[in-house]
C-alpha cells in the first residue's frame, strides 16, 4: 500500500479542515492545515497578512508552507482554496501525494463562512458574486489536479470521511 501524503484542496468552506482532521485520526496520521502553518509562522493571522502584503504577499507565504508540508511523508494535509492558483504549487501537490477535491457549491459555501471574518477575499459586500468569481477561476485547476472528487455538500463529516476511505484503498492508499 502507498504511504503517500494525503492532500485536500477545493474552495473555502468545502469542510477541508473539518474532513482532513477525521481522516488523519482514522488513518493514524498527523494532519496539518497549511493556512495555520502559514499563521503560525508569520505570528499573525491571514486577514493581517491580506492587510500589510496583499494577496501577493500572502500567497508568497502560501508557497513556502506548501513546500514545507510536502516533505513530510504520511500526513493529511489541507491546503487553503487558493493554493492551486500557482502552476508549481500544483506540481508540488501533485507528486506529494494523493489530491483530493472536496466539492461544494456556492450556496453550501455562503452557509458555511456566513459569519467567519477570517476570509479576506469575502469581505465585500457581494459575497456571493466573489464566491462565484472564484469558482469559475478555481474549479478546473481542482478538478485537474484531483485523483479523487468527493462532494460535501449537505453530508455529515462522518459520511464523506468514509466514503474517502473508500476510495483511498481503491486507490491503495492506506
Amino acid at each position: 500500500m502507498s504511504q503517500a501524503n494525503i492532500i485536500l484542496i477545493g474552495p473555502m468552506g468545502a469542510g477541508k479542515t473539518t474532513i482532513g482532521r477525521q481522516l488523519a485520526r482514522r488513518l493514524e496520521r498527523e494532519f496539518f492545515d497549511s493556512d495555520r502553518e502559514i499563521e503560525r509562522s508569520a505570528g499573525v493571522d491571514i486577514p493581517t497578512i491580506f492587510e500589510f502584503e496583499g494577496e501577493p504577499g500572502f500567497r508568497e507565504r502560501e508557497s513556502r508552507a506548501l513546500r514545507k508540508l510536502a516533505a513530510h511523508e504520511r500526513i493529511v494535509m489541507a491546503t487553503g482554496g487558493g493554493a492551486v492558483l500557482a502552476p508549481e504549487n500544483r506540481a508540488l501537490l501533485a507528486r506529494s501525494g494523493r489530491v483530493v477535491y472536496l466539492v461544494t457549491g456556492v450556496d453550501e459555501q455562503l452557509r458555511r463562512t456566513d459569519r467567519d471574518r477570517n476570509r479576506p477575499l469575502l469581505q465585500t459586500d457581494q459575497p456571493r458574486l466573489a464566491l462565484e468569481a472564484l469558482a469559475a477561476e478555481r474549479n478546473p485547476l481542482y478538478r485537474g489536479l484531483a485523483d479523487i472528487e468527493v462532494c460535501t455538500e449537505r453530508r455529515n463529516v462522518r459520511s464523506v470521511v468514509n466514503q474517502l476511505l473508500k476510495e483511498l484503498r481503491a486507490l491503495r492508499v492506506q
